[in-house]
């Protein structure tokens, strides 16, 4: 095939206009092939004819016109230490018909796609398990939690392009303001009616959402959060918020004094039972050690952060099925700051100080919930925490400093985050699962950080 495309890449092709350059390219030896330039562009190869192909072939999605094989990857699937190499995958309508080592790829109708996927790893769409959709993040995070309802709408939409482009195909959203929704008018949890309105638009992520975060009152600023006072008041806001259309109920566990939790195992417990009966879950943000203890004695789902944990509340844990959420990352961000910002809570040397000796606890604790099996998750704790929503490699890599396997952090950014969720096809690849495909470049079971090299998201 002579050249490359002369346009440069779009995000997708109509289907009609495909079908075109499927039908000019049906006068060479099928099944014809493309593969991406180092330019950025397609270029068809394996024809004898010049085709004067005037677009990529990337097909909007749900509209795919024809089959698609990429062809020769590495695997990279979170299960071991090893990659699979030469391994071939074949998708039609956004499914996996087929996936095996490329020498025995089932006979290819002639329409077919080939992507030549070789020298790439293919992983399964990562799950980021702790995001917060509507906030954008930065050194100013909390102050976002302010803004109009329509500014963080518009936030959102941002994010879920970020989120796609760096491979994370789910968003856990573990909390958002309440407000006025600016395209639906409903009052409730902004990310709630976001939800609604991407699902089942795949060029979205896909999304569970928490609604508002339910605190004691005084934990967080005044306004952001669903406050109560007692035990009762917080099965009611729970209940509230699972009435609102809520996937999932969020806890603040650390109270107005960083020494006490701010509600008991009982009241606690009390939620969970409430949420359980509804066919829901709870999850519990612990920053410090006695929310992390009532959260585990009291069975929630899972610990966010978990910043702060011992022998015993990773036993309790481990016991109680309560996974841990990480968000290691988040302290490097604060670290980064004290370079990067002036503001006071990250330059004053007392602050610094207190960020490296928690980053040095939260490092421990991912160490000993992995030691005592439970279930570790990644999260990037983007908008309503410093990160962005393109930053989950940052995690992983994070999870590896802190003593994991390679394999094991890819593990807790794709397919423990879909058991946290609860959906057997969320970070898996398998043969009739979805097509969440992400190729990066290099090994991220030897170098995490190739997971920063996404090439391609199908």
């Amino acid at each position: 095939m002579g050249g490359s495309i002369a346009n440069p890449l779009p995000r997708t092709i109509p289907p009609a206009r495909l079908a075109r350059a499927s039908a000019r390219l049906a006068a060479g030896s099928p099944p014809w092939s493309i593969r991406l330039t180092s330019a950025g562009y397609w270029q068809c190869v394996g024809t004898r004819y010049r085709c004067p192909v005037d677009s990529p072939l990337i097909v909007e999605p749900g509209q795919q016109a024809v089959r698609t094989v990429y062809r020769d990857a590495a695997l990279a699937d979170g299960t071991g230490p090893e990659l699979r190499v030469g391994m071939s995958i074949l998708v039609a309508s956004d499914r996996i018909e087929w996936v095996g080592e490329t020498g025995d790829e089932p006979p290819l109708a002639a329409d077919t796609v080939v992507v030549d996927a070789s020298g790439s790893t293919v992983i399964a769409g990562m799950v980021d398990s702790h995001s917060h959709l509507t906030l954008p993040g930065g050194a100013h995070w909390v102050d976002h939690g302010f803004d109009p309802p329509q500014q963080l709408v518009e936030v959102a939409e941002t994010n879920a392009r970020l989120l796609r482009s760096a491979g994370v195909r789910w968003a856990r959203d573990v909390g958002s303001p309440m407000g006025d929704d600016p395209i639906d008018g409903r009052h409730q949890a902004l990310a709630l009616g976001v939800r609604d309105r991407w699902s089942g638009r795949r060029e979205y992520p896909y999304v569970r959402a928490a609604g508002c975060w339910v605190s004691r009152a005084g934990s967080l600023p005044a306004g952001l959060s669903v406050d109560v006072e007692d035990g009762d008041g917080l099965v009611a806001a729970a209940a509230g918020q699972l009435d609102d259309g809520a996937d999932f109920v969020k806890l603040y566990l650390d109270g107005p004094d960083r020494e006490t939790s701010p509600f008991t195992v009982s009241e606690v417990r009390a939620v969970v039972e409430v949420a359980h009966a509804r066919g829901a879950r709870v999850t519990a943000h612990s920053g410090m050690l006695p929310g992390a203890r009532v959260g585990a004695e009291a069975g929630v789902d899972s610990l966010e952060h978990g910043f702060q944990l011992d022998s015993d509340v990773v036993a309790l844990m481990a016991a109680n099925n309560v996974a841990l959420v990480s968000t290691l990352a988040v302290l490097e961000s604060w670290r980064s700051f004290s370079r990067t910002t002036t503001l006071p809570r990250f330059v004053e040397p007392p602050r610094r100080a207190d960020i490296a000796a928690r980053r040095e606890w939260a490092h421990e604790s991912v160490r000993l919930a992995a030691r005592a099996g439970v279930l570790v998750a990644a999260g990037t704790d983007f908008g309503g925490g410093s990160l962005r929503a393109n930053q989950l490699a940052w995690e992983v890599e994070c999870l590896v400093t802190a003593g994991l396997e390679p394999w094991q952090a890819l593990a807790a950014a794709t397919r423990n985050g879909g058991q946290l969720l609860g959906e057997p096809d969320a970070g898996i690849i398998r043969q009739g699962g979805p097509a969440d495909l992400v190729f990066v470049h290099g090994d991220p079971l030897s170098d995490p950080a190739a997971l920063w090299r996404v090439w391609l998201v199908t």
